[in-house]
């Protein structure tokens, strides 16, 4: 049975379960001092039935002194017995007031002439009820009794009793009634938490299901409850976040899978189309051998630096710095002038302007990487436009970093392609051929290599001015 209730407590919620708990307490507070107010008000009235009796009794004892015995009641239902003890025995006076019962008063006679103290007893008379008993000596061998019923003071008693247990019930149901709707109210915000963990568990991670409500202490169940609101709603968000982060990397390992897989099987069909031409030159036609094993060349090589960016990226979205950075002091200056020289080698019909300080830019950084990017932008100004087109690169330095302008007097880029140039294996012009356009990762490569080195890297377009800006730090 006891294991049925605990189980059954149990399964309540936690709101019934307080207000049950604090019904229990305030019953037992109620009960202890219901206990202790009785206790002192029957305590009370029964002194003030001794004073009245003490002060009846002096009257008494000269009356008994004067006529030898008491013939008049001093209250409804009191009554009074005058004693001769000789010997141990007590011999009641007549005429008296006395009850039928006298077993109870003469025992007390009978006791008080044997001290010198007064006696009070409480005792029951048959047919009577329960009396206070009060004895003295008046004279020698001379015991006045006096017995007052108690009636009174039960029915006071029990009065009291009925007003206390009447208004504790009602102070009690009270209590869990409006104690039960406020525990709800201040326990609300931790059923918002459990309905939004049960939102969550089903996956829902929306802002209206996977959010809770900020309310000012007091309603909200103070302020203790509010840090827990904030806390959830923070943890939430990062929760939130991290999905975002992690959707979206998804999202993007499956869209570079796709995007290497696509442009690594052009090489390696070409690759198998020369060899096949190879074997067959080298069986038919020994004078076609020599150009087909140069093209066959041509796409491995190309397939080689292809996978040498896709390897690079991988290791820099990795994080691993120390790996593809090695960093040394080296003067900005330089190395823009050796890649305008490399740029003027590589395409001699190109019109390139150079802008360089007076003096050397020394940076902690990776040489043969810095000019990887500045290679990559060159090429990029020099294949997205068209014959003849200015191109400009100048070098620049502010109060804390350093800065590489490549810009180009082309048409620009659209304003729906600016936020991903930078995007692996992304083309502005989709119709542009891969052996004029490259792959697609050549503005993705400088913009990582950039960000390993704690810089940025930037673009503005418009129609006859294309202009990325590379900003690296010089600390």
């Amino acid at each position: 049975m006891i294991a049925r209730l605990r189980r059954t407590y149990r399964r309540l919620r936690l709101g019934t379960r307080l207000a049950l708990g604090l019904g229990v307490l305030s019953l037992l507070v109620f009960a202890v001092v219901g206990t202790a107010l009785t206790t002192y008000m029957r305590d009370y009235l029964e002194r003030q039935l001794g004073e009245q009796m003490k002060l009846v009794q002096v009257v008494q004892s000269k009356d008994a002194a004067t006529h030898g015995t008491v013939t008049r009641e001093p209250y409804y239902g009191w009554y009074t017995a005058v004693y001769d003890v000789t010997d141990g025995t007590a011999a009641l006076r007549r005429p008296a007031d006395v009850p039928s019962d006298t077993v109870a008063l003469t025992a007390l006679a009978t006791e008080r002439a044997g001290t010198d103290e007064e006696l009070v007893r409480t005792a029951h008379i048959d047919g009577e009820g329960t009396y206070r008993l009060r004895a003295c000596e008046v004279g020698p061998g001379v015991v006045l009794v006096t017995a007052a019923p108690m009636e009174g003071v039960e029915e006071t008693v029990e009065q009291l009793v009925t007003v206390q247990v009447v208004a504790f019930v009602a102070a009690l149901v009270a209590l869990v009634v409006i104690g039960r709707k406020m525990l709800r109210r201040g326990l609300k915000p931790l059923s918002d938490i459990a309905h939004t963990a049960h939102g969550i568990a089903s996956h829902d991670l929306t802002e209206s299901a996977a959010r809770l409500p900020l309310r000012a202490a007091g309603p909200g169940g103070g302020p203790e409850v509010e840090e827990l609101r904030t806390a959830f709603n923070t943890m939430l968000e990062h929760i939130d976040d991290s999905l975002a982060v992690r959707a979206e990397a998804e999202q993007r390992l499956r869209r570079f899978v796709a995007d290497a897989s696509h442009e690594l099987r052009t090489p390696l069909m070409s690759v198998r189309g020369y060899a096949d031409l190879f074997q067959y030159a080298a069986a038919n036609a020994p004078d076609e051998r020599d150009r087909h094993l140069a093209r066959l060349r041509g796409e491995a090589a190309r397939m080689g630096f292809l996978l040498d960016d896709l390897l690079l990226l991988a290791r820099l979205d990795a994080d691993e710095v120390a790996a593809p950075l090695r960093l040394t002091e080296a003067d900005l200056v330089e190395l823009v002038r050796e890649a305008a020289d490399a740029f003027r080698a590589a395409h001699p019909g190109r019109p390139l302007t150079v802008r360089l300080p007076e003096g050397p830019v020394r940076l902690c950084l990776d040489a043969p990487r810095v000019r990887q990017v500045l290679d990559n932008l060159l090429t990029n100004a020099a294949v997205h436009t068209p014959a003849g087109t200015e191109v400009c690169v100048a070098a620049s330095v502010t109060s804390g970093a350093a800065l590489v302008r490549v810009t180009d007097a082309g048409p620009g880029i659209p304003p729906g392609d600016r936020e991903r140039v930078f995007d692996r294996f992304y083309r502005v012009d989709k119709a542009r051929s891969r052996d004029r356009g490259g792959s697609g990762l050549g503005l993705s490569v400088a913009a990582s290599l950039v960000r390993a080195h704690g810089g940025d890297i930037t673009l503005t377009s418009e129609p006859g001015a294309t202009e990325f800006t590379v900003r690296l730090p010089r600390r």
